[in-house]
Parts: C-alpha cells; sequence; structure tokens
C-alpha cells in the first residue's frame, strides 16, 4: 500500500454537532438557529421522528421538513440523512436522534428482539444493533452536508448510604453526563462529534459543553443562547482560511437583513419591506442596496418619517 503526504489545511470540513436536552431546554429551537447561520441563506433539511413538531417553527426558518417514523433502525436514519445530502441541502437537523437507541423499533429494541428473552444471549443480542449504529455512524462522519443531531436528555441518580448508614441520593456521574443529565443516545456518539453540548431548562439555548474542541472554544460563546451567528462563525471556522472573507460578508448581509426587518416592524412597513427585500436580494448589487436602506430605516425610525424599501 502507497500513501501519499500533503501539508494539512483545514478547508471545507463538514460539521457533525448534537445538542441534547430535557424538555423545556430549546434544543430543536436551538438546532434550527444554528442550521440558518451554517446554510447561509439557503434553505436546510429538517427530519423530524417528533410528529411533525419542528413545523411549529416553520414561520421562523426557512427549511424543508420530512418526518421519518417507527420502526426507527439505524438505517432507517442512514437512508433518510444520505437522501438530504444527495438533494443538496447544506445543513440537515434531525429531531430526534435518540429514536435510533431507546425508540420503537431502536436499538433496544432490535437487542431484546434478538435476545428473545433468553438472558444468555444478551451479550451476543448486542452484535447487530451496536454494528448497525456503527454503520450509521460512519455514513454520518462521511457526510458532505452539515449534521446536527438533536437528542433528548434525561435526568439520573445514585442512591447510597453514608457513613452513618443514612440514604443519600445524588446526581449520577458519567463520560457525557453534567449534573446528573446523560443525552438518550449511545454512550460514545456524543465524543464522535465535533461538537456536542447539553442545553439545561433553566437556561434554554445555553450551551454547556460535552466535547469541545480548543479551535472551537472561541467561536461557541458558553454565557448566551445559541444563535445564527453562532452558527455563521462555525461555518467560517469548518470552510478554512479562504472562504472566511465570502462567509463575513454573508454574516454582515443576515445581521443588516435582520436589523431592516425589525426597524420596519418598528415603522409599520415589515410586509412591504421583506416583499422589496426578496425582490432585491437576486441582483447583484443587493449588498448595497441592503446598506442603504438599513440607513433609511434607521433615519425614518428617529425622525418617524422618510422613505425607504
Amino acid at each position: 500500500m502507497s500513501i501519499t503526504f500533503r501539508p494539512a489545511v483545514r478547508e471545507q470540513l463538514p460539521l457533525l454537532l448534537g445538542l441534547a436536552g430535557g424538555t423545556g431546554a430549546g434544543k430543536t429551537f436551538s438546532a434550527l438557529e444554528l442550521a440558518k447561520g451554517i446554510a447561509q441563506g439557503q434553505r436546510f433539511a429538517v427530519i423530524d421522528t417528533e410528529n411533525g413538531r419542528a413545523k411549529h417553527y416553520a414561520d421562523s426558518f426557512d427549511f424543508d421538513h420530512g418526518e421519518i417514523r417507527a420502526p426507527f433502525r439505524p438505517e432507517t436514519y442512514t437512508e433518510a440523512i444520505l437522501a438530504a445530502d444527495s438533494a443538496g441541502y447544506p445543513v440537515v437537523v434531525v429531531d430526534s436522534a435518540s429514536h435510533e437507541w431507546y425508540g420503537e423499533g431502536g436499538c433496544l429494541d432490535l437487542h431484546d428482539e434478538i435476545m428473545g428473552g433468553d438472558q444468555r444471549k444478551n451479550i451476543t443480542a448486542w452484535i447487530e444493533p451496536k454494528r448497525a449504529h456503527k454503520r450509521m455512524v460512519t455514513r454520518l462522519l462521511q457526510m458532505s452536508a452539515h449534521v446536527i443531531l438533536c437528542f433528548r436528555a434525561e435526568e439520573k441518580v445514585e442512591v447510597g448510604t453514608d457513613d452513618r448508614g443514612r440514604m443519600t441520593v445524588t446526581a449520577k456521574k458519567g463520560l457525557t453526563a453534567l449534573d446528573g443529565w446523560f443525552p438518550i443516545t449511545e454512550k460514545n456518539l456524543p465524543f464522535e462529534m465535533t461538537a456536542s453540548f447539553l442545553l439545561m431548562a433553566d437556561k434554554p439555548g445555553v450551551p454547556r459543553p460535552i466535547k469541545l474542541p480548543e479551535p472551537l472554544q472561541d467561536v461557541v460563546p458558553l454565557d448566551r443562547p445559541l444563535n445564527a451567528k453562532v452558527g455563521l462563525a462555525m461555518a467560517e471556522w469548518a470552510l478554512g482560511g479562504k472562504k472566511r472573507s465570502t462567509v463575513a460578508e454573508k454574516t454582515e448581509a443576515v445581521e443588516l437583513e435582520e436589523e431592516l426587518l425589525a426597524l420596519a416592524e418598528t415603522l409599520g412597513k415589515k410586509q412591504q419591506t421583506e416583499e422589496a427585500v426578496e425582490r432585491a436580494r437576486p441582483n447583484p448589487g443587493f449588498p448595497d442596496w441592503l446598506k442603504r436602506q438599513v440607513e433609511l430605516a434607521r433615519e425614518a425610525v428617529a425622525t418617524k418619517e422618510g422613505e425607504f424599501a
């Protein structure tokens, strides 16, 4: 076997991100915010296992929606994600990936089906579920699109006794656990990812890292909710140095557009401004037009008069 070595260049790396959380932790909204930023204005795909819950956010984000239903075999997830990748979506959000492990027809169910109630088969019954899961992970790591997996999380405790024989209840510890909260998935999957985070209901959307590589530590703030700007910054990092200026320009355009629409809403002109933005978007001079409209809108808000859009 021959192998050729070349200078290492960080360029166009696909992101594989994980967001885990219990009810009310903001994992779906945070995933959509990140996807919006990473997609840089393009529509992205959402694969929904939660009976269409992602569509609750259809008015806030531009995405195409697909559903998968039980049995939630690893190959079912693989086929759906590969279909989105083949369709050319820049980002694929999966909500929820937990079903692949513990949902109806998932890996735990497959293990029980193979074991058939015979405890003597408990160990060997894991061979096929783990093999299927491993195949799914391998395909995820080969994707061209960026992928964001949402996981449910559950709180676990350990019951013991203190030195006086009294019962104690403490948060269970584990490799992926934070304060007793565990992502519901195969225990190694959060570490297969580019980065993975736990979100908590007391601070929805604020990431607590399970895995956060050093190069991304300056990209992901840990004191505020995840948003599209963080997604854009992660996209810039993944694209590498050659395209940083392009991403920066797109970041500025997204921020200007958000400001313009907020100002237009203040002036009672949001709908007509949205229509004007869509008409102007295909034009090569759209960035300059957008800057001018923001300037006019700021003046209009300041004086409560003036024209823009």
